[in-house]
C-alpha cells in the first residue's frame, strides 16, 4: 500500500473529507463482510493475519497488510483485523417522503438533533430489529458515516435507509395523508394506555433538548414513558436510543 493511499484512507477521519471523496470506512470483520454482501461500492479491502473471514480474503480488491499499516489506516484505538472504504450512495437514492407517507403500512422514526453518533448508530440498529421502514433525521443530526456511528449500527447501515430533511414538512405529508405524527413528551399520554396507529411517524428529541419548539407542533399525538413505579424514579429521562428502543416495541406489539 502507498503512502498516498494511506493518507486518503486516514483522511476518511474527517467529515469534509468523506463528503469530497464520497467515501467511508468501515471496521471489523462482521461490518467488512456486511458492506461487501451489501450491494454497496466497496473501493478497498484491507486485512491482518491469517484467520480472517473468507469473504475478505477473496474479495476482488482485498489487501494484506501487515499491522503497522493496519494501525496507520485504522480510524479506532483499537484496529480491529479488517478494514473497507466503502462508496457512499449516489445522491437521490432514498425513498422519496412523500412516497413514504403515502402507504398506509409505513412506520417511519424521526431524529430531532440527535448530535451523539453513538445514539444514532443505535437508533439505526432498533430500527433494522424491529422493522422500521426509514430513519428521518433534521439536517443538524450528527452525520450518518461518522466512524462512531457505523461502528454502532453493527451493520443496520447498509440496510436501513437514513434521510436528512426538513422534519416539519416531512410530518405535514405525512399528517396530510392521515398518518400519525408521534412525539415523546414528559407531559405525553402514557405509551402503554395507548391504542398506537400503525400508519405513523414517529418524532425522537435529541439528548439535551427533546424535540423541539419549531417541530412541536407538528406532532398530533403526545406520548410519555413512564418510570416505575409511577414517580419513583430520580432519573430525569431515558437516554434518547433507549426511549427509542421502548417505542419501538410498543409500536410492534400492536402490529
Amino acid at each position: 500500500m502507498t503512502n498516498s493511499e494511506i493518507k486518503h484512507i486516514s483522511s476518511l477521519k474527517n467529515k469534509k473529507a468523506r463528503c469530497e471523496a464520497g467515501e467511508f470506512v468501515v471496521e471489523s470483520e462482521k461490518l467488512v463482510v456486511e458492506a461487501i454482501e451489501s450491494g454497496y461500492e466497496v473501493k478497498l479491502v484491507c486485512y491482518t493475519g491469517q484467520n480472517v473471514d473468507p469473504k475478505i480474503v477473496s474479495y476482488p480488491c482485498a489487501e494484506a497488510v501487515d499491522q503497522k499499516t493496519m494501525d496507520r489506516i485504522s480510524l479506532l484505538s483499537s484496529p480491529s483485523p479488517a478494514l473497507a472504504v466503502v462508496r457512499m450512495p449516489a445522491a437521490g437514492t432514498e425513498p422519496d417522503i412523500a412516497a413514504l407517507a403515502s402507504d398506509p403500512g409505513v412506520l417511519c422514526l424521526a431524529l430531532d438533533g440527535v448530535r451523539d453518533p453513538g445514539n444514532l448508530g443505535t437508533i439505526i440498529r432498533i430500527a433494522d430489529w424491529f422493522g422500521i421502514d426509514a430513519v428521518l433525521a433534521s439536517q443538524d443530526t450528527v452525520e450518518l458515516y461518522n466512524p462512531k456511528t457505523i461502528q454502532s449500527t453493527m451493520g443496520s447501515i447498509f440496510r436501513k435507509k437514513v434521510i436528512y430533511c426538513d422534519l416539519v414538512e416531512a410530518a405535514a405529508m405525512f399528517a396530510e395523508r392521515g398518518a400519525a405524527v408521534y412525539g415523546t413528551f414528559l407531559e405525553g399520554e402514557n405509551i402503554y394506555s395507548q391504542q398506537l396507529d400503525r400508519h405513523a411517524m414517529i418524532v425522537m428529541g435529541s439528548e439535551s433538548f427533546g424535540i423541539r419548539d419549531y417541530l412541536a407542533g407538528s406532532v398530533t399525538k403526545k406520548l410519555f414513558i413512564p418510570p416505575w413505579p409511577a414517580g419513583g424514579s430520580g432519573c430525569e429521562s431515558l437516554n434518547v436510543s433507549a426511549a427509542a428502543a421502548v417505542v419501538c416495541s410498543e409500536f410492534r406489539r400492536f402490529y
